[in-house]
């Protein structure tokens, strides 16, 4: 008994099936193999703290899309997954929970509060990789790989006292970015800026020998506390008599000198820069080249330290307030003017960032970078699209030393040593040490190491090293990056140059820039706005195949794209279509139906159907290797809609019904087809074609392990696809003529084909009937048809007599009624719109939406007289 697909196609009692089938089989997984190529994609790892939003739908989407046409394509293709331990993210969550039980970091302890973490990663860490098996992914799940997890921090600590040991790992008192909510330092790419709304405060400061003052500006005044100096250009010709003078730092007292530094822009304000070196970069700097003192005024969560007893435990925004009526009250603030500036901000929890002197370990840039940059302009790396590749030289190239130290315990703790009783510090990969100098046990570094050093590591740590293993050499380099253009700097920057230092050659040949998934509006989804889409329960409604289909369509490389219910109806309106087309070709073949191959004997519309789908796979391979998927979709849905379903079914249906050898050929055909569409839709829809695949060929082979459609000489058929379009552009000429005239389907009429071409419309004359509601059609190189309508079209000259479609009478007696009712619209808008007061008192939009309805009712009434014009002819 021949197997049948069920009338309606449920996503719900589908997906969770066949991706149990997928993994069974372990169809997802990679070998090393000599026969084959490998490809390599490693997952962009998601935080373990992280549900799934419609970002990652579009990324994995991407991704499944390109290893499941690879895979395909003969290739050993390994999709490697993994998590990221996202360490300030994964603790803020764990401490805000403790926090309920009235518990702390300190309460626990080090050892007792990373036993809870690893705890909460086990309950929590896995949730995201089961919503990703939801949308399809088949990643290699035998290789998952979590950044934290043995191998990985084994990597961690090779490169970090490799780094050392070369010099390009240091210790060192550096003004870094500090985030006062999170109580940690922060690399220059995890500080997000953004314009804020403040304030220029001009204030005076006195010369200590009482001849005068000078005035500057500032948009921190709390940080006058720390100033330890005040900067003119050594050009300013005004204040080149007052440099080495001393003055008098308002409400503390203490003297502080004038220095001329090249960092102070004559033009800018009045030439006069207060300079605080413990809270400002360029401060630093002037403050280093001058040997200034470094103080430091604020605590680990930015309140005035205790040595300013007036203002000790404000907070920062609360001391400022205070410090400026102060200065008011003791006639030191001359003016306060409105000022926006771009302020930095943490990227995790938006507070404000301190720059702050602190002692931090730094990576050197400038020795790892330039490799970075040359990679990518001698094409070892290229970026899709190419203008991505202005963000990464321009980070690259400005780069300062990477601040790697944080001050949070959930992480890869930094490998350093110190003894606290002589002072020594050493670093090691071992778990511990015994000082080489005094002989007693050494004590870790509390710190631990940004987030992105360990994913920088991904694409090889992930494969084994630094062992050389089997899979590092035949995986590695891995071949496309999919990722955001919002991680260029976090991400892909990094692991770049660790690629290129650790493994003597680049991470990866191609980078896939996506762009953001936003709203409907055009808007960026946010918890604030709360115009999120949850990408589950979209799935959960229409179905996997229907949500990656939509991320899919119109997707260009770069570009952001915009989210719709409507979009996703579309998705899944195309599914149901496949579906009840596939459903009918299998209920109308014969029982122990088999079709492996091709029949010789094709008509004429099967060699326009099997070279037009010929076309097509050579288009789509070529659209993948170009990353041009939105384009790739666009044609699977317009040749399986249009050109499969609307034409080339309908064309079979006759030959079906009269059965024999034409009637096999168009089923054998159909299924030839069918299967290639199939195999072709598969990395986009893997579900649905994945179901019918089984239910159609039931030979226990899997879709996603069977061969990828490529262009085959030996199917094209040029002559015989160009000759049957000529028929189809005919029928659509007619069609759509009937349908202007507002004709019915069941009218038939009889054509009338004059053509030069004539055994082409002769072998045709069947679909004519059939399809463009012909009662009878001649075909001649010559015609005089009166009283007819003419159609034009590729080929031939089309004409249907009039008589045959239109009932003379009763046509004019509806026009004239239609003709009646549009004048009575036409007199009732003059008159409004000639009348003096309507226009004086009625709304501009008012009398605008009217003059566009009088255009139309003029417009329609043009059309009725075009139309009676025609009958009377």
């Amino acid at each position: 008994m021949k197997k049948e697909l069920p009338k309606l196609y449920n996503p719900s009692e589908v997906e969770d099936k066949i991706y149990k089938y997928w993994m069974d089989g372990k169809m997802f997984h990679a070998e090393v193999d000599s026969k084959k190529k490998p490809y390599t994609i490693v997952i962009p790892p998601p935080n373990i703290t992280g549900q799934l939003h419609m970002g990652h739908a579009l990324d994995e989407t991407l991704q499944d899309i390109l290893i499941r046409w690879k895979r395909m394509s003969g290739y050993s293709a390994l999709w490697l997954p993994g998590t990221d331990h996202a360490a300030i993210a994964t603790e803020a969550k764990i401490v805000e929970a403790m926090k309920k039980e009235g518990l702390t970091k300190e309460m626990l302890g080090r050892d007792g509060f990373m036993e809870r973490a690893w705890k909460w990663k086990e309950q929590y860490g896995g949730r995201i990789v089961e919503q990703l098996k939801k949308l399809g992914s088949s990643c290699d799940w035998d290789r998952e790989r979590f950044t934290m997890d043995e191998g990985c921090s084994k990597a961690v600590k090779e490169v970090f006292v490799k780094y050392y040991e070369k010099g390009l790992i240091y210790r060192g008192e550096r003004i870094i970015n500090w985030c006062p909510h999170c109580k940690t330092s922060l690399s220059d790419a995890e500080v997000t800026y953004e314009d804020q709304a403040g304030h220029f405060w001009h204030l005076r400061y006195p010369l200590s020998d009482g001849s005068g003052f000078v005035e500057l500006a500032t948009t921190r005044p709390e940080t006058l506390l720390g100033d330890t100096a005040v900067a003119v250009n050594p050009a300013d010709e005004r204040y080149k008599d007052i440099v080495g003078k001393t003055l008098i730092l308002p409400l503390v007292g203490r003297e502080i000198p004038v220095v001329a530094d090249d960092y102070v822009d004559i033009e800018f304000g009045t030439g006069v820069v207060k300079i605080t070196p413990a809270h400002d970069p360029n401060d630093f700097e002037v403050g280093k080249r001058h040997n200034l003192p470094v103080i430091n005024v604020l605590t680990d969560d930015a309140k005035i330290v205790d040595d300013y007893a007036d203002y000790a435990g404000m907070d920062r925004y609360e001391a400022r307030k205070k410090i400026v009526e102060d200065l008011d009250k003791g006639g030191f603030l001359v003016k306060v003017e409105d000022h926006e500036h771009n302020v930095g901000t943490c990227y995790r929890c938006s507070t404000t960032v301190e720059p702050k002197v602190s002692t931090q370990w730094f990576v050197k840039m400038k020795p790892l970078a330039q490799p970075a940059i040359d990679a990518v302009k001698d094409g070892k790396t290229k970026f899709v699209p190419e203008r991505f590749d202005k963000i990464y030289f321009h980070w690259l190239e400005n780069i300062r030393d990477w601040c790697i130290s944080r001050q949070i315990w959930w992480g890869h703790q930094i490998p350093a040593f110190y003894c606290d009783d002589c002072g020594e510090m050493v670093v090691t990969k071992e778990e511990s040490a015994v000082c080489p100098k005094c002989g007693k046990p050494m004590r870790q570094d509390p710190d631990t190491l940004d987030t992105w050093f360990s994913s920088a590591l991904w694409p090889f740590s992930t494969l084994g090293w630094p062992d050389n293993t089997e899979d590092l050499k035949y995986f590695y380099p891995t071949n496309t990056l999919v990722t955001g253009y919002d991680i260029i700097f976090f991400w892909v920057i990094r692991m770049m140059f660790s690629g290129l230092e650790n493994m003597g050659s680049v991470s990866f040949d191609t980078v896939l820039i996506h762009g953001l998934v936003r709203d409907s509006q055009g808007r960026k989804m946010s918890k604030s706005l709360g115009n999120g889409i949850d990408p589950l329960e979209v799935i959960a409604e229409y179905g996997a195949d229907a949500l990656r289909f939509m991320l899919a369509t119109g997707n260009a490389p770069g570009n952001d794209m915009r989210y719709s219910d409507e979009k996703v109806k579309a998705s899944r309106n195309f599914a149901n279509k496949l579906w009840n087309a596939s459903r009918f070709i299998m209920m109308n073949l014969p029982d122990g139906f088999k079709a492996d191959k091709l029949p010789e004997n094709l008509a004429t519309e099967d060699k326009w159907i099997v070279s037009k789908f010929n076309t097509l796979a050579k288009e789509i391979g070529e659209n993948l290797e170009n990353f041009d998927l939105g384009v790739a979709v666009a044609k699977l849905y317009d040749f399986i809609w249009d050109v499969y379903c609307d034409w080339y079914i309908e064309l079979t249906k006759p030959r079906i019904s009269a059965g024999g050898e034409t009637a096999q050929t168009a089923q054998a055909v159909l299924v030839w087809v069918m299967k290639g569409m199939l195999k072709l839709l598969h990395p986009f829809m893997p579900f649905i074609t994945e179901e019918i695949w089984q239910t159609l060929v039931n030979d226990g082979t899997a879709i996603m392990l069977s061969e990828f459609p490529t262009y085959d000489e030996k199917l094209s058929f040029a002559k015989e696809e160009a000759e049957f379009e000529k028929i189809i552009s005919a029928i659509k000429a007619v069609r759509n003529t009937r349908s202007g005239m507002n004709v019915v389907p069941s009218v038939k009429a009889k054509l009338y084909i004059e053509t030069k071409e004539q055994g082409v419309f002769e072998a045709g004359k069947m679909f004519f009937e059939r399809l463009a509601s012909a009662s009878e059609v001649e075909i001649a190189e010559r015609f005089e048809v009166s009283d007819s309508v003419t159609v034009v079209t590729d080929g031939a000259r089309i004409f249907i007599p009039l008589s045959d479609i239109i009932d003379t009478e009763k046509e004019t007696a509806r026009l004239n009624k239609e003709k009646e009712a549009a004048q009575k619209d036409i007199d009732f808008l003059s008159k409004k719109l000639s009348n003096e007061g309507f226009l004086a008192k009625a709304p501009e939009k008012l009398v605008e939406a009217e003059k566009a309805k009088l255009a139309k009712a003029q417009e329609k009434m043009a059309k009725i007289m075009e139309s009676l014009a025609s009958l009377k002819k």
